[in-house]
């Protein structure tokens, strides 16, 4: 086992010993049950931001029946995905994007916090819904200690910081802006833009700090106060399920 490894699986079993709600870590539970349990036959699926690493595989897609649209920035990001991954694909800035009224449902995994404008985003993503269609979003959280330290770590540090992750920081490559990226501020946009909210969730997990285990019992203890005045803002993390009426 690697130092990394056994360092993370000491701030790990720390969090065993913390309440039920501080253990689920947001993005697994987005990625293996939240998101699945959408996934019908014959739905049309636009997945937003996911370029080269699709949140539906090709088989998974294939197995159950689904037109998937990738919508990215970045040419390359979406050439660069699996053969079969997406139906269609779609170079766009989604802050200046127009959809065309047919998808059945949206996905949007770590994506609209590299958007500089989320109000224009969720314009963007409402025009895509078809009446009854849903939008499914996980989102961290501006106010996440890891979220503010993106914000202010010069990109070389940030960088070589993330490549000690586990999952090299996901897609924590790219510049963060994290506009409006709170729960209560995306829900008010999303009210805004005609959505209703349909579920919620706030997480508390991540693992950021974890190969530090002395700064991930401290950055707990710091959790735990903000959480006492900030209740759900204070969260690392979260999901709506946005419908359109």
């Amino acid at each position: 086992m690697s130092l990394a490894a056994a360092l993370s699986r000491s701030s790990q079993a720390f969090d065993r010993l913390l309440p039920a709600d501080w253990q689920v870590e947001g993005s697994r539970e987005y990625r293996n049950h939240t998101l699945p349990s959408f996934l019908k036959p014959g739905l049309t699926v636009w997945d937003i931001g996911s370029g080269r690493t699709p949140m539906i595989s090709p088989q998974r897609k294939a197995e159950i029946g689904m037109t998937v649209v990738g919508l990215d920035i970045d040419p390359e990001e979406l050439k660069a995905a699996p053969p079969g991954a997406y139906d269609r694909s779609i170079v766009a800035d989604l802050t200046k994007f127009e959809g065309d009224g047919s998808a059945d449902l949206v996905v949007s995994h770590c994506c609209l916090e590299h958007v500089p404008d989320n109000r224009a985003s969720m314009r963007a993503i409402a025009s895509m819904l078809k009446p009854g269609g849903r939008a499914v979003i996980y989102q961290p959280s501006r106010n996440a200690a890891f979220s503010r330290l993106n914000m202010i770590l010069p990109e070389a540090i940030k960088l070589k910081l993330l490549g000690a992750l586990p999952d090299k920081g996901g897609k924590g490559g790219f510049k963060a802006f994290y506009n409006h990226c709170t729960p209560a501020q995306f829900k008010r946009l999303a009210r805004e833009h005609g959505l209703e909210i349909e579920q919620e969730r706030v997480f508390w997990n991540s693992g950021y700090f974890q190969i530090f285990p002395p700064l991930h019992v401290l950055w707990r203890g710091g959790q735990a106060l903000f959480r006492l005045v900030a209740g759900e803002q204070a969260a690392e993390s979260f999901m709506l399920v946005l419908r359109k009426p």
